[in-house]
């Protein structure tokens, strides 16, 4: 077919798995899960969220990574080529290759938060960042924040140099086994603190009482987050993946190690908190990480080690991802502007820079500018993750429903020679039941703007 010319490829299953658990494994499992999970309710919160993840999360990535292998194209011409030029899908298409985009460059700011806690730890200096007003002094520093933001984003761009091959599928095979090691150490070590079996509890039981319809929301939008969709990864990421090698056991262990991180980083987080505050500190939401957790580390007896071990696992994660996000936006450039890897890489470096220093600075000198009440971060984290990717899914839903057909999708699956096992439950999902996943995201992220609901 005209549109299958050379490409970048990963070299097997393994390296696709890997490289595609690492874009999903990052801050969205380790940062806004725990928190997530601690506000809404603990273990009906986990429940929910799996259900959701081993049925909508999994017929989302079949579709976006089939997406990718059949066209071998990045998701703006993917897209494009799979609909006929339509209008509509063409906008599904380059929504898919904009986010990724936007996604990074505040993500990389965080990853810089990061960089510098680890840092810190790894000095000595970790009891600092329990003092309070720590955390706040730190991110409204514009030198200091901008220079951690920078190191963050020269590491993952450095990855992005080597190739897919050299760099991304090599970096995964090594960072995401010490990740899951680095885990389940942490995890034991939470988990058997005095007073932490509470915690436990609350994160493992599901409390129904606690079930409503914001549940449903936040575990819907940390979906999204979490697992990578509609993020034009998957789609890019499936045009990196051989013939043979089999996309419906790969999402499975894709889920597998996605859904496993997040469950060991609720046991990370939940219980050390309830073993330092009786879980009064549940409720500190995007600080409980950078602001709660250096204070249980620093009443912890080894905390200064388990916090060394935690923000590395931490530093790998945001950077398995920052590098399959920022890899979507230099393949983009590769294919639309016939660049070489390297001057694309440097353009991306640029551009996450740039884009970058907005949402860095938002905390700083840029601090009076918002838009509906946000900063800058929070603005691109609002249109990214409640908007344009809620919309980017609808479409993907509708081309494979209305333009490409069940039966191609299905023959695609099948080229490795194992049948679609779980065919019927794809056509089922993707027909019926997630574009109405996805517009209950759009309609709460819009419900929430205007403060009608509060997530």
């Amino acid at each position: 077919m005209e549109m299958k010319e050379k490409r970048h490829l990963f070299s097997g299953k393994l390296g696709f798995i890997l490289a595609s658990a690492g874009a999903s494994v990052g801050l969205g499992n380790i940062w806004r899960f725990p928190y997530l999970a601690a506000q809404y309710g603990g273990g009906i919160f986990l429940l929910v969220y799996v259900l959701f993840a081993v049925t909508f999360g999994y017929t989302m990535i079949v579709a976006e990574t089939v997406i990718g292998r059949m066209t071998r194209r990045a998701p703006a011409r993917a897209y494009a080529a799979l609909s006929s030029g339509k209008p509509f899908y063409r906008v599904g298409g380059w929504l898919n290759a904009v986010i990724p985009m936007i996604i990074v460059s505040y993500y990389a700011v965080i990853g810089g938060w990061v960089v510098k806690y680890f840092a810190a730890y790894l000095t000595g200096g970790g009891a600092s960042l329990s003092e309070d007003g720590a955390f706040g002094a730190f991110i409204a520093s514009p030198v200091e924040a901008e220079i951690y933001f920078a190191v963050f984003t020269a590491l993952t761009m450095a990855v992005i140099y080597m190739g897919v091959q050299q760099g991304i599928e090599r970096v995964s095979k090594v960072m995401m086994p010490v990740l899951v090691v680095l885990a389940v150490v942490i995890a034991v070590y939470a988990c058997t603190r005095p007073g932490a079996l509470p915690g436990v509890r609350y994160f493992l039981v599901p409390d129904f009482s606690r079930f409503s319809c914001k549940t449903i929301l936040a575990a819907l939008t940390q979906m999204f987050y979490s697992l990578s969709i509609a993020m034009g990864i998957l789609v890019t990421f499936g045009s990196y993946m051989k013939d043979d090698v089999s996309i419906e056991q790969s999402t499975l262990h894709v889920e597998l190690f996605d859904t496993g991180v997040a469950f060991l980083a609720g046991l990370m987080v939940i219980p050390a908190v309830f073993a330092y505050s009786g879980g009064q500190s549940l409720n500190s939401g995007p600080s409980l990480m950078f602001v709660t957790l250096p204070k249980v580390l620093n009443s912890m007896e080894g905390g200064q080690v388990i916090g060394v071990l935690f923000f590395v696992l931490v530093l790998f994660a945001a950077l398995t991802s920052a590098i399959a996000l920022a890899e979507c936006g230099v393949c983009l450039m590769e294919e639309h502007l016939h660049w070489s890897r390297g001057r694309a890489s440097a353009a991306g470096f640029l551009l996450i820079l740039a884009l970058g220093s907005l949402s860095c600075l938002g905390f700083g000198p840029l601090g009076n500018v918002r838009f509906f009440g946000m900063q800058f971060l929070d603005l691109f984290d609002f249109l990214s993750n409640s908007v344009m990717m809620p919309a980017a899914a609808l479409t993907t839903c509708l081309l494979v429903t209305r333009e490409i057909g069940l039966d191609a999708i299905a023959a695609e699956v099948e080229k490795d020679g194992m049948p679609f096992r779980m065919r019927p439950l794809f056509g089922f999902m993707i027909r019926w039941v997630c574009p109405v996943f996805v517009l209950a995201v759009l309609a709460g992220a819009v419900a929430g703007m205007f403060g009608w609901i509060t997530i």
